[in-house]
């Protein structure tokens, strides 16, 4: 790469060699013919520059190279650049040599050529540097004034060079003002460097221009870098502030303190900022209404304020304020504008509600109730339909009894005096109220000299009726003891005309008397018993029993009244027990628990004496015992090992008065835990009993008659080999012998010798395969009847249909079987004769 450049002393050897070896090269490697190439002054790498035509430079384009590194050229002949280039003003043009060559001192030149020539543009550049920070542009940024008048064109200053001394330099700008918007506003003439504005400029549109400034000779070096030049415009006064808003409206509240805040007003300018021409003051002009003066501006913020207390919303509710400002900091030669203010007054309780009359008078008839007899009416200074304006009224005094209400209207708000209960004129003929006022909202300010209640008198007047009988008291109470004799006399019930406080000539009528026990007389009202009195019957509550009384006068008026006869109570009824049926579980205990009650009163009651209540050849206190618990309960005990069953045991309770009753109780006693057990039991431990079977027991009922079948048709099908089989049964089955046994507990035992046995189900008999035991086998617990032979037992069940029943000595009761009746000694004799004998095939009944 050569450019074109002027010689330099201290690179003078290096460009010897490189001639040299350029010329060498010239005369060894083709060439191409010169090729002009327009480039900008500032390339990117890789950056395409442009195009040659190597068919035209050389025989073959094999191996192309260039002369200067920065630069690379392809085999179609594309230029492009390898770094990014930035072009001075003094190397606007340059060669680039381009070889094509094979030998490889030739390439090795040709590299050494490229080194060389990055390495003397590096000092070039450094050279280039250092010259030209010893140069100096003139002069400095200048500024001119906005909307200046002139004249066109406005000369404002000159630029120069140093370089001007040495060469012939040539000046231009460009930027915005000159190429850009706003084009052709400045120029600057070529030769003296005089730059010129050619028409006024607005700041507030254009603060300030940045121009670059240039330098040339006539042949294009540019012996200077670009010079920024900075035009600045200078404001003028030329904008008026503006307010934010045309008119401002704000609200205070009356009566308040002197500095409270209204609002704040604000208002901008275009100007420079921070300078007199941007330096705002604000004021009050005028106040409408003008007098007196009630407000204040701070000049510099805008903020309105209050500068007196006396604010009333009732004397002027609005002021209008005209507010100025103004520029240059409130000079007169400043810039001004104008706006409006509007200032609301807020209102507030400060007006009490007072009362048009002090006094009034009104009227109302006895016995009358939701009616209006009087309407008042208040005035109040405050903004109407507020929480201010609306009233709340009360009644002060002379309402004790609660006749009246007042409330408020809230169309007209005025105070409504209603009769809410009857009044009496025989009671009171004139009413006086107190009424009082006050505002919904609390009052604001503080109470002095005058009440802050508005008070006034209202005068009741009670007009009399003709009304008919009174019934008073409604309820009106007798005393008479029970059982007194049928047609005793007693006090009735009295109704009075209220007019006359007399009873004369009321007729009295029985309305309702739900047993029918008295009669009313028609004139007197007094009651005569018509039947037996009886405290302790059925609907009578504490003693106490009500009947309606109709009272009439001679015009047909009536009224109602409830007479209540009290019975006095009488001991005419002894202790009983409520609870006849009592079980106790004699596995688990050995009592229970009775209890006492008495209908009569308290008086004629507990404490009780329990005793048990038995015949001289009785032996019933020997099983049974009674412990008195309370005075109302007592626990009975049984003493010896009773069997299971159902026990009738009387007791005789005796009240405090020796008056005494016997109640039989049915004691059982039950094999169970708790008394729900033995309650839906049916067995003779327990007595009688319900039995309840579900679905799952008639099911299994069915399974079981199934399975009996099976095993009867089986043993049909066996019959016929059963007499080629020894015989099962011994001779002597008919001296076999059922045996009772009971392993809970002792009883009765009974022995019954037979020749066969049948089970007996409730309802009907199943008969077995020994034969018939009987008609009669009550249902009881869960026993077992052995056949007895010689020494040895077996136990074999022996299942019928039906329920699961068994044999027993019916511990509770006895065992009835036909034919059959025979002492527990009679049996052990005749078991006795057998014990040598052959041994015994043993059976067992089971009751299911």
């Amino acid at each position: 790469m050569a450019p074109a450049r002027p010689t330099r002393s201290r690179s003078g050897a290096l460009c010897g060699h490189l001639l040299l070896a350029l010329t060498i090269l010239t005369f060894t490697c083709d060439a191409c013919k010169k090729v002009v190439l327009q480039v900008p002054s500032q390339l990117d790498a890789e950056k395409f520059v442009g195009r040659v035509n190597l068919k035209e430079c050389f025989q073959s384009a094999n191996l192309i190279y260039s002369s200067d590194p920065d630069f690379q050229i392809l085999e179609d002949g594309s230029l492009y650049t390898t770094n990014a280039i930035l072009l001075s003003s003094e190397e606007r043009s340059f060669t680039i040599l381009l070889y094509n060559t094979e030998n490889q001192e030739e390439k090795k030149l040709l590299v050494l050529l490229q080194h060389q020539t990055k390495v003397l543009k590096k000092r070039h550049s450094k050279e280039k540097v250092l010259r030209r920070a010893k140069r100096r542009w003139a002069p400095i940024p200048c500024s001119m004034q906005e909307n200046s008048l002139g004249p066109f064109p406005l000369f404002l200053q000159q630029i120069q060079s140093d370089t001007a001394q040495n060469y012939t330099i040539f000046y231009s700008i460009r930027g915005p003002g000159v190429d850009r918007e706003p084009t052709n506003l400045f120029y600057v003439e070529r030769d003296t460097g005089n730059l010129y504005c050619t028409r006024p400029v607005d700041r507030e549109e254009y603060e300030s221009f940045e121009l670059i400034a240039f330098a040339t000779t006539p042949d294009g070096y540019t012996p200077e870098l670009p010079l920024p030049l900075v035009i600045r415009i200078e404001d003028e006064n030329d904008n008026y502030p503006i307010f934010t808003e045309t008119t401002y409206v704000f609200t205070v509240s009356e009566n308040c303190r002197v500095g409270s805040t209204v609002g704040q007003v604000c208002a901008t300018d275009k100007d420079e900022p921070d300078t007199m021409h941007t330096r705002l003051k604000y004021s009050i002009i005028e106040q409408l209404p003008a007098y007196p003066t009630l407000f204040s501006m701070h000049p510099a913020t805008g903020v309105i304020t209050t500068s007196s207390s006396q604010l009333d919303r009732e004397l002027i509710d609005k002021y209008q304020l005209k507010i100025k400002v103004q520029d240059m900091d409130g000079q007169y030669f400043g810039l001004q504008t104008t706006s409006t203010c509007i200032i609301n007054i807020g209102d507030v309780n400060d007006n009490l509600p007072t009362f048009t009359r002090t006094s009034y008078v009104t009227s109302v008839e006895e016995n009358t109730v939701d009616v209006e007899i009087l309407r008042v009416t208040v005035e109040d200074k405050d903004l109407m339909n507020t929480v201010n304006w609306r009233a709340n009224y009360t009644i002060l005094k002379g309402n004790e009894n609660g006749n009246f209400k007042i409330v408020t209207d809230p169309k007209t708000n005025e105070g409504v005096l209603c009769v809410v209960k009857p009044l009496n004129y025989e009671e009171r003929q004139q009413v006086n109220l107190q009424i009082g006022v006050v505002n919904e909202a609390p009052y604001s300010k503080e109470a002095s000299s005058q009440s802050v209640m508005s008070t006034a008198t209202v005068t009741v007047n009670v007009k009399n009726q003709d009304e008919g009988p009174e019934c008073s008291p409604a309820v009106q109470t007798v005393q008479i003891k029970e059982n007194v004799p049928v047609g005793t006399k007693s006090n009735g019930y009295k109704a009075y005309d209220p007019e006359t406080r007399s009873s004369s000539g009321i007729r009295y009528k029985k309305l309702t008397d739900p047993k029918g026990w008295v009669t009313i007389d028609e004139n007197e009202g007094s009651i005569t018993i018509f039947r037996n009195l009886d405290r302790e019957a059925e609907s009578i509550r504490d003693g106490i029993y009500n009947i309606t009384i109709l009272a009439s006068d001679k015009d047909g008026r009536t009224c109602t009244g409830t007479l209540g006869i009290t019975l006095e109570d009488e001991n005419d009824n002894g202790p009983v027990i409520l609870k006849r049926t009592v079980v106790i579980c004699k596995t688990v205990l050995s009592s229970a628990d009775i209890v006492a009650v008495d209908p009569d009163g308290p008086t004629n009651g507990p404490p009780f004496d329990f005793s048990l209540e038995s015949d001289p050849d009785s032996d019933l206190e020997r099983k049974w015992r009674l412990v008195k618990i309370n005075d109302t309960a007592a626990r009975l005990f049984f003493q010896e090992d009773l069997p299971f069953g159902t026990y009738r045991v009387p007791v005789r309770i005796t009240d405090r008065h020796g008056l005494s009753l016997i109640t039989p109780l049915n004691v059982i006693l039950c094999d169970c835990v708790t008394e729900n057990d033995c309650a839906l039991r049916t067995d003779a431990r327990t007595g009688q009993g319900e039995v309840r079977l579900g679905k799952w027991a008639i099911l299994a009922i069915l399974l079981g008659i199934a399975l009996l079948f099976c095993i009867l048709f089986t043993l049909v099908c066996g019959g016929t080999g059963a007499a080629k089989q020894p015989k099962v049964f011994p001779d002597d089955l008919a001296q076999q012998n059922l045996i009772v046994s009971n392993t809970e507990a002792p009883g009765d035992d009974k022995i019954c010798p037979t020749n066969g046995f049948t089970t007996h189900t409730v309802g009907s008999s199943a008969q077995g395969i020994c034969g018939t035991l009987g008609s009669g086998v009550k249902n009881g617990g869960q026993e077992t009847i052995e056949m007895a032979k010689s020494g040895h037992q077996t136990l074999e069940p022996c299942r019928g249909t039906g329920h699961h029943h068994t044999l027993d000595s019916c511990r509770g009761g006895p065992v009835e079987v036909d034919n059959c009746r025979y002492t527990y000694s009679e049996w052990h004799n005749l078991t006795q004769t057998h014990l040598g004998e052959e041994s015994i095939r043993g059976h067992t009944l089971i009751k299911n």
